[in-house]
Order: structure tokens, then sequence, then C-alpha cells
């Protein structure tokens, strides 16, 4: 049997430790079994792929463009969750705001999560941007809770929906997920609604170097392809994760967020 590959991972809630002693058992049985390494923020992850610790990183959108940024474009991304090919941005206020459209935040207050979030930070201001809206039209109220962990627990979207029950902001900026998981809870029934959602972009990916062969990968990422939602021991791993099907990867997904980053002038460096 081949040597495990290491898969480095942020441990961003305690079911992270479930998800990926799942993914590690049904690998075991397989041509390509693996290990895991969480880490506690995404820099930390990042090196640790750069470094040689780890062979596969499982990487949020930011995190990619920041390895590709500081690998000058010699990496590459294996797979992703059906639902990081279709990921968005929402806008969201108070029923009867009278918000209908990004237009219509000239002159008024917009939370948005931590400043590490490409859903609810990085992007809101880069699509205000291609909707005319600078810094001096927008007052934008910026909540960094959990910085380090791109958002991933949430916790900043839902500190910024708050700031509008609280009245210190007019609307909030989220990702699809935090939406759909307050819709799942009923948390805040009724409280908001969508005024505006963005054009789809791609979200995670497991992302590998150079010196990690395409003869190590190729049966890692066939044995993940092959994960069936209808089968019994592998949807429980799925449901935890937030997919149905694991993907190839939508690169082009990516070229708002590359975009977004250079215009911000948001570093590779954490």
């Amino acid at each position: 049997m081949s040597k495990p590959l290491i898969v480095g991972a942020v441990a961003y809630t305690p079911n992270v430790v479930n998800i990926w002693e799942g993914m590690r058992g049904y690998f075991a049985d397989g041509p390509a079994p693996m290990d895991f390494v969480l880490f506690s923020n995404y820099g930390s992850l990042v090196d640790a792929l750069l470094d040689g610790t780890l062979d596969i990183a499982w990487n949020t959108n930011l995190a990619w463009v920041r390895t590709v940024g500081r690998t000058q474009g010699a990496c590459r991304a294996l797979a992703m969750r059906d639902t990081d090919a279709v990921f968005q941005t929402l806008f969201v206020a108070r029923p009867g705001s009278g918000l209908s459209g990004l237009a219509d935040l000239k002159g008024r207050r917009l939370a948005l999560g931590s400043r590490d979030s490409a859903q609810a930070a990085i992007l809101p201001v880069h699509y205000l941007g291609e909707a005319g809206l600078g810094a001096d039209e927008v007052e934008l109220v910026r909540i960094n809770s959990d910085v380090g962990k791109h958002g991933d627990t949430g916790r900043s979207e839902l500190d910024a929906l708050r700031a509008v029950l609280d009245d210190r902001a007019d609307a909030a900026a989220l990702g699809i997920n935090t939406w759909e998981a307050i819709g799942r809870e009923e948390l805040m029934p009724g409280a908001f609604e969508v005024f505006w959602e963005s054009p789809t972009y791609s979200h995670c990916n497991f992302t590998a170097l150079p010196r990690l062969s395409e003869e190590r990968t190729r049966p890692w990422v066939e044995r993940l392809f092959a994960m069936d939602w209808d089968n019994p021991e592998h949807r429980p791993i799925l449901e935890m994760e937030g997919l149905r099907q694991w993907v190839p990867p939508r690169l082009a997904g990516y070229d708002s967020l590359f975009e977004a980053v250079r215009t911000q002038g948001i570093s590779d460096r954490w």
C-alpha cells in the first residue's frame, strides 16, 4: 500500500474532526489512503502546504488565490464540492427597507463580515465597485470576528445581521451557505429578505503543488469522485461537508476574487 497522502484543513468547528475521520476511513480501503492535519487558520494551512508538511490543502477561495500568488501560479486545484461551483453572496435587509438593488445602498450602511471573508467582505466591496458605489457613497460597517478562518464559521455574518437588527446597519452581506443555514435552523424567521444576489463564483477546492505528481493524486481524486450520495455509508460524510457530489474545479469562478484582491490591494501574506 502506498504512503498516505497528508491532507490539511482548518478546524473552524468541532464537527470538522468527524468529517475528516470519516474521510480517512473512506479512503483507507482504497488505492490512495490519506491522513489529515487540522489547523487553526488558513495562513498556517497554506504555509504548511508550501513548506511540504502537507500534500493537499482544503483551501477557501481566498486561500487558493493567495496560494496562486505565492507560487506564481505553480499550483493546481484538484476538486471541489458541487456547492463550491455555484457559491453566491447575498445582500439582505429588513422587510420594508426600501432596498431593491445595489444602487439603493447609496447613502446607506452595509454590514460586512470578517475582512478575510471572500463572500462577506471582499467580494461585496467588489460588487459595490462594479455598481459604481465607492467607499464615500456606502458606509461600510466592518465586523472582524474570527479573522483567520475566512468566514468559515459564519459568526461574523451573524454579527452583521445583528447589526441590522440593532439599527447599526441598513443591510448585510453574507454567503449563501449562512443564509441557507438560517433557513434550516429557523433563526430570525422573517426578519430579513434578500434584495440582491451575486453571480455564482467558486469557493473551496483541494489544492496541490507540482511536487505531488499526478500519478499520486489521480487515484485519490478518482476515489473522491466515487463518493455516492445514495450510498448510506458515504452520505453522512457528504452531508457534514455540505455537498451531494465532488466535482472538477471550476477555475473561471475565481476570476472575480482575483480581480477583487488585486484592486483592493489585499496581500498574498497573512
